[in-house]
């Protein structure tokens, strides 16, 4: 059921632009949608607005944000829908608003930088841009008053007019050194270290040291989830022993499911929480957050084999197809933190309501969810587990399987309450990048824990990125209301030949492995720069913008760069293909140094490096897909943790040629066949999926359950 009805993403109407609608309101992202009535003269970002611009030696107000940013709201409710400071600001600029996750390109070139001028960066942005686009001042949130030690935007309004008039000779050198800025981050690529085991020993230590040991997670307020520093610990754990490594990624895992960052009635994690305790979260969902946190929880269950860790997958998985897939089979990108006007409405409870509904439980999960009078949010609450579900349970005297009977009854009950509230506003653009991470995980999921109907969601969102999204053997970036439009960037190309990747996984349907290969080498031709040796995050033939950005870092989803790296060494194994291989170590090699001293910047990368220094395990299936031994075959695959697994599977003949761990290799006595290979050397080929379960044990590592 869509609870969205048709008010789409759900924005209030301010007043208008002289009396109508500005340039936005023929725009597609729901972002740039919600300020189509602002008074203030707002373009997109276009040609229109830098020859204006240009012709009138204006500078550009550039405001950069996203739908379900909760300050984006704040300072558009304050700034631009008064009439007063959009006087101010169509009166001395050309002002322009982004949608970041339209155009990341824009984002990252001056998000770098803002975190130059001020030592920290956010959203909104705020940007003061040249007319031949080059940053003269930036910042983020701005109030409508003077306070908390911060200028109100009208100041700052009134004061840049001023120097933009007055005082061209400062405006000169700040552009100076934000040119110098640029150049510097344009330098070619060399290698910074030697791929070797001590390198991850540094990263997982550094990680080590920013742990918190109480809580789970890095560092303390605002704590993010950090998936990908938490999926190399495991991987660490796999390849070394390390149980310290295996404690970190599981039990910030756990902190989170039973925190107030997981939504414990709807499935699926909340962007960070505010507190370092998993409590108080920033409510927003985010398609890429839950697409990290699904394939992780997914892999700590091949390691441990841990109930709470399955369900958490199974629930967040259920509501992005319940809550966030489109008609066509793409995934929706987030969902706001706001509804009715306040943050976090939606997901709170008082304990008189809280009562009303599950009655003659309440005792018990009260205790459960720990809801109280007083709350612990704003005097509401915010459901979260304040003890393992095991010793809850041996608290209230009951059963664990009792107790979650009763928790999944009441889940029910309070979801169908929740759910005939306001919803939150929902972002229905289908990012292509975002969309790739989530194939990938409902893909991985759907093998490993055997589950048909997501193997079905999962397919049906690969072919609609294939016909919908592909243009010339192209990735494009975005699709809104049946409209596909912008160019691609590095990671939406790389995040959906990844997705293809674990289809092929999946169903070892050979064109699924082959539209992984195409773009691999569209990636090389349009994105790989010889002079610059490294991948650039546009293509060569984007528009031209004051630098082309190239950011390999992994912030809060992996850079198209480590994607890239990955796609190039997974495709390379499977089909034993040195280039491929040779160029994608080349990208880790670059950044062997930085990963090190800095693992929680390169988490994703750092995987892939994990890969480069300890080997892939190879498998490969021969026989008929059909054919239930080969399904068995496959299904020892499922429960165990191996790292950097390549799989391919297929009968012999023609369907199989090029792909490299296929070739040459037969089904013996016309039975199933599965081959295991490791460092350059091989298992007997096995056709008794016990033998190869035996085999398997012996590259895996698993937790004691």
């Amino acid at each position: 059921m869509n609870y969205w009805g048709a008010r789409g993403a759900g924005w209030s109407r301010p007043a208008r632009f002289n009396g109508m609608s500005n340039r936005l309101a023929r725009e597609t992202s729901p972002y740039l949608r919600q300020h189509a009535e602002n008074p203030v003269d707002w373009y997109p970002w276009g040609e229109e607005a830098l020859a204006r611009a240009r012709a009138e030696s204006k500078p550009i107000l550039l405001s950069i944000g996203y739908a379900a940013c909760h300050w984006c709201h704040v300072m558009a409710h304050e700034s631009f829908e008064n009439e007063a400071t959009a006087r101010l600001m169509n009166e001395h600029f050309v002002n322009v608003k982004v949608d970041r996750e339209e155009r990341p390109d824009i984002d990252g070139i001056y998000m770098q930088a803002v975190q130059a001028m001020t030592g920290h960066g956010g959203w909104p942005m705020t940007v003061m841009l040249t007319p031949d686009l080059v940053p003269f001042f930036g910042g983020t949130y701005f109030p409508p008053v003077d306070g908390r030690g911060m200028p109100s935007f009208t100041r700052v309004l009134t004061v840049l007019a001023d120097a933009w008039e007055n005082k061209q000779d400062q405006i000169a050198r700040t552009v100076a050194s934000m040119r110098e800025l640029y150049a510097v981050a344009s330098e070619s690529a060399q290698p910074t270290g030697a791929l070797v085991p001590a390198l991850l020993e540094r990263a997982y230590r550094g990680l080590a040291r920013n742990y918190d040991e109480e809580h789970g997670g890095f560092g303390g307020a605002p704590k993010f989830p950090q998936a990908m520093a938490l999926d190399f610990l495991l991987r660490y754990w796999s390849r070394t022993g390390t149980e310290h490594a295996l404690a970190m990624a599981r039990d910030s895992y756990l902190h989170m499911v039973r925190g107030g960052i997981y939504d414990q009635l709807g499935g699926g994690f909340h962007r960070y929480t505010v507190d370092a305790i998993w409590l108080v979260p920033h409510f927003e969902k985010m398609l890429y957050d839950n697409a990290l946190l699904a394939r992780l929880g997914t892999h700590l269950w091949q390691a441990t084999g841990d109930r709470e860790i399955r369900r958490s997958v199974e629930e967040t998985i259920e509501w992005v197809a319940r809550e966030m897939t489109s008609p066509e089979g793409g995934f929706y990108s987030s969902l706001d933190a706001d509804s009715e006007g306040h943050e976090g409405k939606f997901y709170v409870w008082s304990l008189d309501e809280f009562s009303a509904i599950v009655g003659a439980d309440t005792e018990l999960l009260a205790r459960y969810w720990d809801v109280s009078a007083g709350g612990n949010f704003e005097g509401a609450n915010i459901l979260h587990l304040p003890n393992a579900p095991a010793l809850a349970a041996r608290r209230a005297g009951i059963s664990e399987a009792a107790l979650g009977d009763t928790v999944a009854r009441a889940r029910k009950k309070l979801y169908d309450v929740r759910a005939a509230r306001v919803w939150p506003g929902r972002d229905e653009k289908v990012l292509a990048g975002w969309n790739g991470l989530m194939l990938r995980s409902i893909a991985e999921a759907a093998r490993i824990l055997a589950r048909d109907d997501w193997r079905e969601l999962a397919l049906r969102n690969g072919e609609m990125l294939f016909r919908e999204m592909a243009r010339d053997g192209r990735v494009m970036r975005t699709r809104t209301s049946g409209e596909t439009r912008l160019a691609g960037y590095l990671e939406d190309h790389a995040a959906v030949a990844l997705g293809a990747l674990a289809l092929y996984e999946l169903t070892f349907d050979r064109a699924w492995l082959d539209r992984a290969h195409a773009l691999a080498n569209v990636i090389v031709a349009w994105f790989w720069s010889e002079e610059a040796g490294a991948f650039f995050d546009t293509a060569r033939d984007h528009e031209a913008l004051v630098t082309r950005p190239r950011d390999a870092t992994d912030n809060a989803i992996p850079s198209g760069s480590s994607l890239a790296a990955e796609l190039l060494v997974r495709l390379g194994e499977l089909m034993q293909d040195a280039e491929l291989t040779r160029r994608g170590r080349w990208i880790v090699e670059t950044l062997a140094e930085p990963m090190a001293q800095h693992p929680q910047a390169f988490g994703h990368i750092l995987g892939v490096a994990d890969t480069v220094v300890n080997g892939a395990v190879e498998l490969a299936i021969i026989g008929q897909a059909s054919d239930a031994r080969f399904g068995a075959l496959v299904a020892e695959t499922r429960g165990r943790y191996i790292p950097a697994l390549a799989l391919a599977g297929g009968a012999p003949g023609s369907a199989t040629n090029g792909i490299g761990l296929l070739d040459q290799r037969e089904a013996r006595g016309g039975a199933p066949t599965a081959y295991l290979c490791r460092n350059y050397s091989c298992d007997e080929p096995v056709t008794d999926p016990r033998a190869l379960g035996e085999q398997l044990d012996r590259v895996s590592r698993r937790a004691e359950r």
